[in-house]
């Protein structure tokens, strides 16, 4: 087994955590599922490749739950809303956010999480922080701000070229996004150049943050056939290693049950076999045996 391999599936096999506190009162034991982050510009196929790996893994047979930016019950609408009028302070967007994935981490990822879903993020925390860092934002502020966050099982970020996320929104939308341009920034008034480095600025920063948070950088510059075939198999080793590692405890639980049983006979002193001579029932014996059917 390669290096990396070995590490994508130790990774995996780590218990839950959050990066800070994270939400009072749950117990990151009873996570029996996984949370695997797709990461991307806007253009980057980031959404293409999250249909992909559902329907992929839903053929598998492994359940699997959605979620993405602006999906929240509670403030997607809002936040929408206040989007489009272009007039939220760098902060008050960054909190506006943190609102929204806060929600979805309480009441849509963990719920699923605990029935052993596989929930697929179509983007996290990662490019919130990003977007908040390159506007100003001081990154000790934003990273406190999301520690309520849970640490992903994997996390995949598909690097693609501005030029290249230029030509793919404009074939798709026929427009660039203020936001996405980095219009509100003020580096251009040409949305164009504002675009190209606004996104510059962005992948600087997940290069910073891949170094920090340790996930895998994939070319998204190629196909999508390409970039979902390296996903996926970067994924069959991690399912691959969770299946290993539940039948190890599967094994590891018989063989302490089997000591047991050896243990207890022993302490028996052959009572059981006694019993059998003398007539009498044989009450600790049958218990025993009952119990390893």
């Amino acid at each position: 087994m390669q290096a990396r391999q070995r590490a994508a599936i130790n990774k995996m096999l780590k218990p839950k955590r959050f990066y800070g506190k994270g939400i009072p009162g749950v117990a990151l034991d009873q996570l029996r599922g996984q949370l695997i982050v797709v990461e991307g510009s806007d253009g980057s196929g980031r959404s293409t490749q999250i249909d992909l790996l559902r329907n992929w893994l839903e053929r598998r047979g492994y359940p699997t739950v959605n979620v993405g930016l602006k999906r929240s019950m509670l403030v997607s609408r809002e936040l929408e809303q206040a989007m489009r009028g272009n007039i939220l302070g760098t902060r008050t967007l960054s909190l506006f956010y943190a609102t929204d994935f806060a929600d979805q981490l309480e009441n849509r990822m963990m719920p699923a999480l605990r029935s052993g879903f596989i929930v697929l993020a179509d983007r996290y925390i990662y490019t919130l922080m990003a977007r908040a860092i390159v506007r100003g934002v001081e990154p000790a502020w934003i990273r406190d701000v999301y520690s309520i966050a849970l640490v992903p099982d994997a996390v995949f970020y598909l690097a693609v070229s501005p030029k290249i996320l230029v030509e793919r929104n404009l074939r798709k939308h026929a427009v660039l996004d203020y936001w996405e341009s980095g219009m509100d920034m003020r580096h251009s008034s040409n949305m164009y150049a504002s675009f190209i480095e606004y996104q510059r600025l962005i992948q600087k920063e997940f290069k910073a943050m891949q170094q920090h948070y340790g996930f895998e950088s994939i070319n998204g510059n190629r196909s999508p056939r390409a970039i979902q075939k390296e996903l996926r198999a970067h994924i069959e080793v991690i399912l691959n290693g969770k299946s290993g590692q539940i039948e190890e405890e599967r094994n590891d639980s018989n063989s302490t049950q089997r000591i047991a049983r050896s243990t207890t006979t022993l302490a028996d002193g052959g009572k059981g076999h006694q019993s059998r001579v003398s007539g009498e029932p044989p009450t600790r014996h049958r218990a025993t045996h009952r119990f390893s059917e």
